[in-house]
């Protein structure tokens, strides 16, 4: 595994029968659409960080023909759901909880729960340490087999396999990134942020922030492991701190927003060797803004045609069209989020609209897309949620 790639890497790797469900993608940096409801009706998941008034994850009913949010209700008590990943068979949903101990040992933790389909409240399954602090991301592979979830704390990743029931099994593989880069304050140590995998299921893509590297991992489903690619990363600019990752729907370019210096990073894919090749950085900020910022989520339009990434400070999403055949972005605009801290934001199922998380101002805010331009319209329509973080879509049927 090589001391020059900036990492020491420790597998572990215990027996587990894991039952085959569907293959589908989970709808959350993962490829292909999301499974629409027959009538356009879906449950909302809404997971923040919990305090005096928020005590879990919240659920709204979202109508996309109307494009209306109901009144939040708590569906299930929890600490720090801070990112949020839906099963594609539609019955369990998945949460990190964004804490540094959890059974006495320096961790943080995942929660799985059931889908109360009537309802949409939630039932706890059970809780697996994530082998590492700070949990921040998690993802459903391909096969809905395993969860891979990502440590921003202690900058680690794990792959958790899926019982028959929806719990999950103790961790399989458990890598622990190591390294720093330029930034002493942010990128000290590494900062695993987010986890991302490949169409065909074959390799994982870990942003990780204080290194300023994508890694990639070749990626065994029915083994739940993950091994070091050929090549093992692909660098990023000094202090950018990659923190969301994606592939565009074609599977041919992907592109990682870097927290840090507010910019996006345009790759070319190799499909064949997992590998990725830069081909432009592009700021999300406008022209002579000379504030603090920090960016957050990235999403691609499932047309291919847009992509929107969230400003933490200029407190707007950024739009840019994409070359369907260079992969590379132009500025479109910049779209004030009616907010604090754009965390997170979501395109629903249908790709009519962009609901966006204000962490620092406790509202979810709905935007209509412009299928044409790609542009945002405010609708005028928000509802009241403390400190959102993540917001994910499950059909009602």
């Amino acid at each position: 595994m090589g001391s020059n790639w900036g990492m020491k890497t420790l597998i572990c790797v215990c027996a587990a029968l894991v039952a085959s469900v569907a293959v589908q993608a989970s709808g959350f940096l993962v490829y292909g659409p999301q499974r629409k409801a027959a009538g356009g009706r879906y449950y909302a998941y809404i997971g923040p960080y919990t305090g005096e008034k928020s005590k879990g994850i919240y659920v709204s009913r979202f109508d996309s023909k109307s494009g209306s949010l109901s009144s939040p209700e708590l569906a299930a008590e929890s600490t720090n759901p801070s990112f949020l990943a839906a099963h594609p068979n539609g019955r369990y949903i998945y949460a990190v909880n964004e804490v540094s101990r959890f059974e006495g040992q320096k961790s943080g933790y995942v929660s799985a729960f059931e889908i109360d389909r009537g309802s949409g409240k939630l039932t706890l399954l059970n809780k697996v340490s994530s082998r590492g602090t700070g949990p921040c991301h998690l993802v459903l592979d391909k096969s809905g087999k395993n969860i891979l979830v990502a440590n921003y704390g202690s900058g680690s990743v794990a792959v958790l396999p899926i019982k028959k029931d929806g719990q999950l099994g103790e961790a399989f593989t458990f890598i622990q990134h190591t390294g720093s880069s330029v930034n002493p304050k942010r990128q000290e140590g590494p900062h695993a942020h987010c986890l991302a995998l490949s169409a065909d299921n074959r390799f994982a893509f870990v942003a990780d922030l204080g290194l300023d590297r994508i890694m990639i991992y070749r990626f065994d489903a029915q083994m739940s492991t993950l091994a070091p690619n050929d090549p093992p990363f692909v660098k990023v600019n000094p202090g950018a701190g990659p923190r969301h990752f994606l592939f565009h729907p074609n599977g041919r370019f992907a592109y990682v927003i870097n927290e840090i210096q507010s910019t996006v990073t345009a790759f070319a894919y190799d499909a064949e060797r997992g590998s990725l090749k830069e081909l432009q950085t592009i700021s999300t900020l406008p022209e002579g803004f000379s504030g603090q910022n920090s960016t957050a989520e990235i999403q691609v339009a499932r047309s291919g045609k847009y992509l929107y990434g969230s400003n933490r400070g200029n407190d707007t999403i950024a739009v840019f069209s994409v070359d369907q055949r260079k992969g590379t972005l132009t500025p479109v605009e910049r779209v004030s989020t009616q907010g604090k801290v754009p965390r997170n934001f979501n395109l629903d199922p249908t790709g009519s609209f962009l609901i966006a998380a204000n962490q620092n101002s406790n509202s979810v805010v709905l935007f209509g897309i412009d299928r044409r331009s790609g542009r945002l319209r405010p609708t005028g329509h928000s509802i009241e949620v403390f400190s959102p973080v993540c917001i994910e879509f499950v059909p009602i049927d």
